[in-house]
C-alpha cells in the first residue's frame, strides 16, 4: 500500500517513520517547530532491536560508526565501592542524539520538512491518508484526542557532557539521587543526575547548576568529582522528569502516536529512544503491507506496540522510584547485588 502521511515532530520518532514511508514511496510532509536539528544533545542507548531498525531504515552502519559499544556497568555506593556489576546479556551502544537524528535526517530530500512550522490548528493540516503525531511528552495531539496530560515523576533531571573518556558505564546510588556516567564518544563523558524535587531549592535560588551538583555530589567518588570539576564551560539541561500515563489507544481515526507522545517515559532503563525507533519501523511495516487499508494497518501498529510499551513505562516507572529511594537502602542495595547474579540484563 502507498499513501500520504503527515508527520507531526522531527525528533527520532518522526525522522524514523517519514524516512521508512519515503522508502517505500509514500508522500511525506514533515512539520517541525523548531528551527532546525539540534547541535547538542547527550547519549542514547541503541539495544540490538533498535539497531535492527535501523538497519531496516538503512542507517545502521552511519550510527555503528557514531556510537560506542557496551556490555555491562557497574552500581555504585557513593564512596565508590560498588553495589553491583551488571551484564547485558546483549551489547547495547551509546549514539549522541545529534549522530542519530543528522543519520536519520540525511535521506530526506530538501522541502520534505518544514522547519520553524509549529502546528496550532488540525484542521489545517495538509490532505494526507495518515496523521503521525510525534511531538513528545506534551503532545497536543494526545491531549486533543485521549486528555491525557504527563505525570511528574518526582524527580528533576541534570545531564550534560565533558571532556575527557569515561571509563565504562557507572550509576552510582546515595539518598534522593543519583549519579550517572557513560562514554559519549572515544573523547567525552555523557553525565546525568537525577534527585528528588523535594530535595532541591527553588528554581530561582542563586546557585547555578553546576553550583547546586557540586553542592549534591561534591563527596561522592573519585569519577563523580571529575565530572563536576569539569562542569564551568559546559551546557547543563536541567528538566523536571515526566512519564504518560498509557492512552487507551495509540489511534484514533486516521490518527497514530509514536514516540514519546504515546508512552514518554523516565529515562531510568535507557529504552525511549529505542522504542521510538520501535515504534516507527511496526507503523511503517503496517502501513506499507499489502492490500491492507490504512484503517487495519493503524489497528496492527496500536497491537503490536502498546502493550511492550506500556509495560516498559510501568517498569522505567518503577526503577526512577527505587534509585532514588530516601530510605531502606542497605536492603535495596542487597537486593540489587543478589539480582544482579541471578540474571543478565537484556
Amino acid at each position: 500500500m502507498q499513501g500520504s502521511a503527515v508527520v507531526l515532530g522531527a525528533g527520532i520518532a518522526g525522522l524514523a517513520t517519514a524516512r521508512g514511508l519515503l522508502r517505500a514511496g509514500w508522500t511525506v510532509h514533515v512539520l517541525e517547530r523548531s528551527p532546525g536539528l539540534p547541535g547538542t544533545g547527550t547519549a542514547l542507548g541503541m539495544w540490538p532491536e533498535a539497531m535492527h531498525a535501523l538497519d531496516r531504515l538503512g542507517v545502521g552502519d552511519e550510527v555503528r560508526a557514531a556510537s560506542v559499544e557496551q556490555r555491562g556497568g557497574r552500581l555504585l555506593r557513593p564512596d565508590g565501592t560498588v553495589i553491583a556489576r551488571l551484564y547485558l546479556g546483549r551489547p547495547v551502544r551509546l549514539v549522541p542524539r545529534p549522530a542519530l537524528l543528522k543519520a536519520l535526517a540525511a535521506a530526506i530530500p530538501p522541502g520534505v520538512i518544514a522547519w520553524s512550522t509549529p502546528v496550532t490548528d488540525h484542521g489545517e493540516l495538509p490532505a494526507a491518508d495518515v496523521v503521525v503525531a510525534a511531538e513528545g511528552v506534551h503532545s497536543p495531539t494526545r491531549a486533543a484526542l485521549f486528555g491525557t496530560a504527563p505525570r511528574a515523576l518526582g524527580t528533576v533531571a541534570f545531564r550534560g557532557t565533558v571532556p575527557g573518556p569515561a571509563d565504562g558505564v557507572t550509576e552510582t546510588w546515595g539518598p534522593g539521587r543519583l549519579f550517572g556516567i557513560t562514554p559519549h564518544d572515544a573523547g567525552n563523558t555523557n553525565w546525568f543526575a537525577s534527585i528528588r524535587a523535594d530535595l532541591l531549592p527553588p528554581e530561582t535560588s542563586p546557585r547555578s547548576a553546576a553550583q547546586l551538583l557540586r553542592e549534591l555530589y561534591g563527596d561522592w567518588h573519585a569519577e563523580v568529582r571529575r565530572v563536576l570539576d569539569a562542569l564551568e564551560d559546559t551546557p547543563i539541561d536541567r528538566r523536571t522528569l515526566l512519564d504518560v500515563a498509557p492512552p487507551p489507544s495509540y489511534v484514533s481515526g486516521r490518527t497514530a502516536l509514536l514516540g514519546d507522545a504515546a508512552h514518554g517515559m523516565a529515562p531510568n532503563l535507557g529504552r525511549g529512544a529505542c522504542e521510538a525507533l520501535l515504534d516507527a519501523t511496526a507503523l511503517v511495516e503496517a502501513l506499507t503491507a499489502a492490500p491492507e487499508d490504512v484503517a487495519t494497518a493503524l489497528r496492527r501498529y496500536d497491537e503490536a506496540r502498546r502493550r511492550p510499551a506500556t509495560r516498559t513505562v510501568r517498569l522505567a516507572r518503577l526503577a526512577n522510584t527505587v534509585s532514588t529511594a530516601q530510605h531502606f537502602l542497605p536492603v535495596r542495595n542487597t537486593v540489587m547485588a543478589a539480582a544482579s547474579g541471578l540474571s543478565r540484563l537484556g
